[in-house]
């Protein structure tokens, strides 16, 4: 297996997804000898968790986020939130996730993304566990949302950012991380004013496979082993070394989610 001097921890990859059903040992094995040494996958429903919570039993660098994505939130029963905070409470769970809002799609009304977001943030108060955020066109009415709930204690991550500078100022003063994908890396990708502007300490890298793929393999399949590529960019743009933009986002990730530290495969 290739040495790497840069170690990254890719906080948002769907690998339940059908996607990667042939090939997945393969796809976390390319991952580890790109040096990917943990990876989070956030379920969108109680189905996706399962088949989640069944990859992070046989890979102990995969962990877990439990949620109802807001493309799920209209199928909800009114007492789905005693079932989450059951799941919630198992071992590798490390945050709520994915929730969110999403007005480009028409799945479910605001009004039923809402109400299903607002109990997801209440149980992860309830757990002290961060959450990690869907955003598409509701920059707004999110952000009014976590306000609301924020107590002190609410944390996490708004993933895959595509929003302004002024925006992502807001994200912050409300206390949360920002993550970027393959997104920043797109020809028509307006990213790079907001990419340099998040402060060292509250940047997270994810690829959001087997969505986002970076350049040049967009068309393709993305999978966690192309996160060094997306920390290139992240590197041309914030004018700071890789290693150090690798060294950042494993510090935040760690931080924010309470990861074990694996020695081993790290190198601070």
């Amino acid at each position: 297996m290739s040495i790497h001097c840069d170690n990254y921890i890719d906080t948002h990859c769907h690998l339940y997804w059908e996607d990667f059903h042939d090939d997945l040992s393969r796809v976390i094995d390319r991952a580890r000898a790109a040096g990917v040494t943990r990876m989070i996958i956030p379920a969108t429903d109680v189905a996706s968790f399962r088949q989640a919570s069944a990859i992070a039993a046989r890979h102990a660098d995969v962990y877990l986020a439990v949620g109802i994505h807001p493309h799920e939130a209209g199928k909800m029963p009114y007492d789905f939130a005693d079932e989450l905070r059951q799941l919630a409470r198992h071992a590798k769970v490390v945050a709520i996730g994915e929730i969110g809002l999403d007005y480009y799609y028409d799945f479910c009304t605001p009004a039923e993304q809402q109400r299903v977001l607002h109990e997801q943030l209440s149980i992860a108060r309830e757990h002290g566990l961060p959450v990690i955020l869907h955003n598409r066109e509701s920059d707004d009415d999110l952000l009014a949302i976590v306000r609301e709930h924020q107590d002190g204690s609410l944390k996490g991550q708004f993933h895959c950012f595509s929003s302004d500078t002024r925006y992502a100022q807001a994200v912050l003063d409300a206390g949360f991380h920002i993550s970027f994908t393959g997104n920043v890396t797109f020809k028509k990708s307006t990213l790079d004013p907001v990419l340099s502007y998040v402060p060292d300490d509250r940047l997270l890298i994810e690829t959001d496979a087997p969505f986002m793929t970076p350049v040049p393999y967009r068309g393709k399949r993305n999978e966690p082993a192309f996160l060094p590529m997306i920390a290139r960019r992240f590197a041309a743009t914030r004018h700071q070394s890789v290693s150090y933009i690798s060294r950042i986002t494993t510090r935040n990730a760690v931080a924010l989610y309470q990861l074990e530290r694996n020695p081993s495969n790290e190198r601070n």
